[in-house]
């Protein structure tokens, strides 16, 4: 059984993440083989909040030279959570 801690890797802070913060949505990046519920349940254990609902969009990663020369690499593909709350909010600093 994987833990909360396991689930979600780190908090998005952007602009677009700060402006949802008053509808209290946040987000965060997760393991890219993590479940809407399983979200949603780290999160309520995690942070101590009621969750309304989670949506999550799979992100692919940006192509990237590597050093000098013309070979292409590529960033890790990652999964992006978007938490909405129904009672209480969170302290992301």
């Amino acid at each position: 059984m994987r833990t909360a801690f396991d689930l979600i890797i780190a908090p998005l802070v952007t602009e677009k993440s700060n402006a949802m913060m008053a509808e209290k949505k946040y987000a965060f990046k997760v393991k890219v083989d993590a479940g809407k519920i399983e979200i949603g349940r780290a999160v309520e254990e995690l942070f101590n909040v009621k969750v309304k609902s989670v949506n999550t969009s799979n992100r692919t990663g940006k192509p990237k030279r590597a050093g000098r020369s013309m070979k292409m690499g590529k960033r890790a593909d990652w999964k992006k959570a978007v938490v909405t709350l129904s009672e209480g909010s969170i302290e992301i600093i």
